[in-house]
């Protein structure tokens, strides 16, 4: 926690003790948190929970053999134990010639004030009354029959790491959120739709009765929906999905699955993997970011960076492990929990707008689907091929015209990512956000 005195002391004296106690070298990690929730349903309050806790994590290494230990009781007879443990771990483990620390030259000096948390705690009333409102203004449109009720969450969490090798740093974090889940229909024939709303600080959010009647809406236009024919034709995901393609481009492109030769882009760096024009960023420094960090989970120095560029992939996500394995250098992307090693992943990363609207985008369309739901995860990070279930609506002469449903979406990966084209409507919600997006050539299976 930026500016924890006793947690940052807490680790030095940690770190100080595994030294002593044989370790070549140390890093660690605290992390509290404080979270508040509530539900609200039918027109009822159903929950009101509070937790909190904080977690301590100690990695020792013993030249090439390391060992992770984690606990909650910062006693002083607690953390010697602590130590004891990871000590006799390491020297039982087998070696790992990758494993260790970042050089001290390699780790950051000074990191930017990214404001992701926000001031003092919403009492419960706030939270409840969020619910509410969101429930209300949803069950309120016309055609909803029935609640899965609405939720309202605060959060706050604080991250402290020190290592041995040089570094100690912390920051605060904080989440908002509200969301509300309604049918509408009858019997057989309902359909669920959602919406919500996640911010580091409060005045970010959107208006819990916006959220709610965009829900109430969304589920009765799912109402009746249609079997649709088998077939190739072209793929748009709207905005509330189309960002997990580029989830997937993340996992295709972590250096520990480049380091096992198990991803399917493992001989696409420097290549065109998108068509021209087309750029993925991902931006650590983000102000208010859901995803934000100043410095990454070994105390590298992080920046934002165009993973694709001009259609071209310009770097894997590497942390000092998988960076060693590539005879590469981190990109700082290492993250990390209490409870295990430091692994490789983005931090906010979205492919950037186009120039067309979303309409624009589907006007010469015939005949198509508009994906709003994606079902199951079937993709496979080895050979790239993707089959996802799906729903959404028939897109036809250019115009998304009715409900369908239990369709299957497939194609591979590559061809996805080389025959997209993006709308202009990018927004930040998710921490992996992208517009609406075109696939062309996609298989749809239905009837």
């Amino acid at each position: 926690m930026t500016g924890n005195v006793n947690s940052a002391d807490i680790l030095t004296a940690l770190l100080d003790r595994a030294k002593r106690a044989g370790a070549d070298s140390a890093d660690a990690m605290i992390a509290h948190g404080l979270a508040l929730s509530s539900s609200y349903r039918l027109g009822k309050p159903e929950d009101l929970e509070r937790s909190e806790g904080r977690d301590l994590g100690l990695r020792v290494l013993l030249g090439h053999r390391q060992a992770m230990v984690s606990t909650t009781d910062f006693t002083s007879d607690a953390l010697d134990s602590l130590v004891e443990r990871a000590i006799n771990m390491a020297r039982a483990v087998p070696e790992d010639p990758y494993c260790g620390l970042l050089a001290p030259e390699e780790l950051a000096q000074k990191w930017p004030e990214l404001d992701l948390a926000d001031s003092g705690e919403p009492d419960t009333e706030k939270l409840i009354d969020w619910a509410k409102r969101a429930e209300t203004a949803a069950r309120a449109v016309p055609g909803v029959t029935n609640s899965e009720g609405g939720d309202a969450n605060w959060s706050k969490s604080s991250a402290q790491l020190a290592t041995s090798s040089g570094f100690s740093g912390g920051y605060d974090t904080s989440r908002f959120t509200f969301s509300v889940s309604v049918l509408a229909g009858q019997d057989t024939e309902m359909q669920r739709d959602y919406d919500w709303s996640s911010a580091c600080y409060e005045k970010d959010l959107e208006s819990p009765e916006e959220i709610g009647r965009r829900a109430g809406e969304r589920a009765v236009k799912r109402l009746n929906p249609k079997k649709a024919a088998s077939g190739t034709v072209p793929v748009v995901y709207d905005p509330r999905v189309s960002g997990g393609l580029i989830h997937h481009l993340a996992g295709a492109i972590s250096g520990a699955s480049i380091a096992r030769g198990t991803s399917f882009l493992k001989d696409m760096l420097n290549k065109p993997v998108f068509a021209a024009g087309i750029t993925v960023t991902d931006d650590p420094h983000r102000k208010r970011g859901i995803r934000s960090r100043p410095f990454d989970g070994e105390g590298a120095p992080t920046r934002p960076r165009d993973i694709i560029d001009d259609g071209e992939l310009t770097t894997w996500l590497l942390d000092s492990r998988s960076a060693q394995q590539l005879n590469m250098k981190s990109t700082g992307h290492a993250a990390r929990t209490t409870s295990g090693p430091p692994s490789p992943a983005p931090s906010n990363l979205y492919l950037a707008a186009g120039e067309k609207s979303p309409g624009a985008l589907i006007a010469d369309i015939e005949s198509g689907l508009y994906v709003t739901e994606l079902i199951g995860m079937g993709v496979n990070g080895v050979t790239g091929d993707y089959s996802r279930g799906a729903a959404g609506f028939w897109i036809d002469k250019g115009e998304i015209a009715w409900p369908v449903s239990e369709l299957t979406v497939a194609g591979n990966l590559k061809d996805i990512f080389a025959n997209l084209t993006q709308a202009n409507n990018l927004e930040f919600r998710h921490g992996f956000d992208a517009p609406t997006v075109r696939v062309e050539g996609m298989t749809v299976a239905g009837q």
